[in-house]
């Protein structure tokens, strides 16, 4: 049974008419996957999914996501950053290739527990799928996500037993316990504009939305693509936190609860 897949023109062109074929009605194909934006499951048979072909210096990785999170598209990324991916995408495939410049990532949000100072506190993990550029540049400066972020107004994390400081004037947007978006301040203290925003409402566990209606504030950690990757249980999503905060490459911030 063909499955509800887009393969983009640009897609193909990588991978090649045959192959597209073949994931179209569904030979290599999986049938359910973690959305390579969101991190949720997905199922091609059961909704529409978007091919996502990463593509380093000598790697592709072809992935899946939700195509209400993101088109079907070529992202293109620096080597090193693609080899960290590849351990925290299910179901990818890797194929040689043509170097390529990188372009934008997109940035992946994942929602967990973490125990700080003796309390469960509800937690964003905030990780892109390549490095980040500075805006108005080509990337050879190399990855600034964290830099970027610290400009911001966000705060080394380098243990992870004690909680970040607040972020003022940013938010998280939760709606019918619903996670919507991550507001940031608006230009010239206009109302607050989305640094991140779900295409489609992303659902939390009963045990996150009692948390964060308990502290009415969520512990947003920010990392480079491929420091922690897509974590089965909370307790390795712990694992991995704690390993970034110890090799200096995260970075968080408390912010408010918006909504409900």
């Amino acid at each position: 049974m063909p499955r509800m897949l887009d393969v983009s023109q640009d897609v193909r062109a990588e991978i090649g008419d045959d192959e597209a074929d073949r994931l179209l009605v569904g030979d290599d194909t999986p049938g359910s996957y973690d959305c390579t934006s969101c991190r949720t499951p997905g199922d091609s048979d059961q909704e529409r999914t978007s091919t996502v072909l990463f593509i380093g210096d000598e790697t592709a990785v072809l992935a899946f996501a939700h195509a209400t999170c993101i088109p079907s598209q070529v992202v293109k990324v620096a080597e090193d950053q693609l080899q960290g991916a590849v351990r925290s995408i299910t179901g990818s495939e890797q194929k040689n290739t043509e170097g390529r410049m990188p372009e934008q990532a997109v940035l992946g949000i994942t929602s967990g527990l973490v125990l700080i100072e003796d309390d469960v506190r509800p937690a964003l993990v905030v990780e892109p799928t390549g490095p980040v550029a500075r805006p108005g540049t080509d990337g050879s400066g190399g990855d600034e996500f964290l830099q970027l972020l610290l400009e911001q107004g966000f705060h080394p994390a380098p243990d992870l037993n004690r909680l970040p400081a607040v972020l003022p004037g940013w938010s998280v947007l939760l709606a019918v316990g619903q996670l919507h978006a991550v507001l940031q301040p608006g230009s010239g203290g206009g109302n607050p504009v989305a640094w991140w925003q779900a295409h489609q409402p992303l659902q939390v566990t009963d045990g996150w939305r009692a948390a964060v209606n308990k502290s009415q504030t969520v512990l947003v950690f920010a990392a480079p693509a491929g420091t922690i990757g897509q974590q089965p249980r909370e307790d390795l999503l712990r694992d991995a936190l704690e390993k970034a905060a110890v090799n200096g490459a995260l970075v968080a911030a408390s912010m408010p609860l918006a909504g409900t």
